[in-house]
């Protein structure tokens, strides 16, 4: 007999992505069609992404009102707004595995955007926008980064990024950097190794795309947070793009060039003893589920799962290992924190709050903290299309993160800061400050960059 709903923690399966019936369409659409019925059903995740609104419109506009009465060519129209957040499998989803149902959203929509890819269905402009190491090359350059950054500000560029590249013109963009955290990255000062109960003593870096290219700052500011609570730290010695880009257009052939570059660089750290921190979400969650679900057989991608950490949650350990300097001096004031999806679904819990929280026992600290999807998502936030969406998902966060004024507002995805702060000055109250929360750790410990 079928259960309603499921009382047990969710499970994942591997993705079965060279498997040749992986990439079957009719097949796929068979597996859509049952997953589609199922939700149909349900319609708990009507708040969440694009995706179900989609859904729940085409099913109530068919001539049966049910899911054999949509046309099979408008699933892509739902597959084209996931951006896969995971939210709905993990916080929102009754019949995830282990129920018997085994719904699994996302990873439907992963296969079907697999197929997309193989087909040819992506465009050029959405390749490119995915190739983080391509234009992140021209960071650091002197002179061509301020004639790059200069000229992305025109509305002349503006418009034609938007006609060439597909890049929505009102929607906020990373400058480049004038210096690449990994070439400015300082030594660490700490050589002394302490393990704790829970943790290990010394750190790798995984750098991470956007804070090499584009806010090496935030890199910086983890820097300083270790050297102050003695943690010795070595950045990765070689990385390549984590592989998210390319995995949410489906491009899985490319996820795997990336994991060959990564893995084998990260076991060595692993297996060395060292905890592997990475401070964009969306990266941490990569090593830890997604490239391990697609090479389970894989003893060094299981290596490395196990090794990476957010960076709150490390510091949080540590502080529970009772090796953690609470020495803060200065006050914050009135933040407003928000929690990114792609931190919601490690399954690690609050870590960042519990940080602020922990700073405001010596300090002062008025926490507003909100956990609902920012909108970003990606690319999702700045492509033609998909951006006045990215807008309007946003907008119980932008309000919520207005609440009483804050002195700073703040997010663990600094993509999700910045459209945050976007949407916050379109509606009429702009933030007084945007700082990530590794920069506000290290202001609070009255450490200088």
């Amino acid at each position: 007999m079928s259960k309603e709903g499921n009382l047990e923690a969710p499970t994942r399966h591997p993705v079965d992505w060279r498997n040749p019936d992986f990439y079957d369409e009719s097949k796929c659409f068979e597996e859509m069609e049952r997953v589609f019925d199922i939700c149909h059903g349900c319609r708990r995740c009507v708040s969440l992404c694009q995706s179900f609104p989609t859904l729940f419109d085409l099913v109530d506009e068919s001539p049966t009102m049910e899911v054999d009465g949509v046309n099979k060519k408008d699933y892509w129209k739902v597959v084209d707004q996931c951006y896969l957040c995971d939210l709905c499998y993990l916080t929102k989803c009754p019949y995830v595995p282990p129920h018997e149902w085994n719904l699994d959203f996302p990873h439907t929509m992963l296969r079907a955007k697999a197929i997309k890819f193989k087909n040819g269905g992506t465009k050029f402009s959405e390749r490119f926008l995915a190739s983080t190491d391509v234009h992140g090359q021209f960071a650091g350059i002197p002179i061509v980064v301020q004639t790059v950054n200069a000229v992305n500000k025109t509305k002349l560029a503006r418009n034609m990024m938007e006609k060439q590249l597909g890049v929505d013109a009102h929607a906020w963009m990373p400058e480049l950097a004038s210096k690449r955290f990994r070439w400015s990255a300082a030594k660490s000062a700490s050589q002394v190794v302490t393990n704790g109960e829970r943790t290990k003593g010394k750190v790798a870096i995984f750098s991470t795309c956007y804070i090499n290219y584009n806010e090496p700052g935030i890199g910086h500011d983890l820097l300083r947070i270790l050297d102050h609570n003695n943690i010795p730290y070595e950045i990765v010695e070689k990385e390549s793009c984590c592989g998210m880009p390319k995995f949410e257009l489906g491009d899985l052939d490319s996820v795997a060039k990336s994991k060959e570059k990564n893995i084998p660089i990260l076991a060595r750290y692993a297996r060395e003893g060292y905890a592997i921190l990475s401070a964009v979400p969306s990266c941490t969650l990569m090593f830890k589920q997604e490239i391990p679900l697609l090479f389970p057989d894989c003893p060094e991608t299981q290596l490395v799962k196990e090794a990476m950490m957010d960076p709150f949650e490390y510091l949080m350990l540590r502080y529970r290992d009772g090796l953690l300097q609470t020495d803060f001096k200065d006050a914050l004031g009135k933040v407003s924190y928000h929690i990114p999806c792609h931190g919601r679904v490690q399954n690690i819990g609050r870590k960042t709050e519990e940080m602020f929280k922990l700073i405001g026992t010596k300090v002062r600290v008025e926490l507003n903290t909100v956990e609902r999807c920012s909108g970003h998502a990606g690319t999702y936030g700045v492509k033609v299309g998909t951006h006045a969406m990215a807008m309007k998902i946003g907008k119980p966060v932008f309000k919520a993160m207005a609440k009483d004024q804050p002195d700073v507002i703040s997010s663990d995805c600094a993509l999700a800061g910045h459209h945050i702060a976007q949407g916050m000055t379109d509606a009429g109250t702009p933030p007084a400050a945007l700082e990530h929360p590794l920069t506000l750790v290290r202001k609070a410990y009255g450490l200088q960059r």
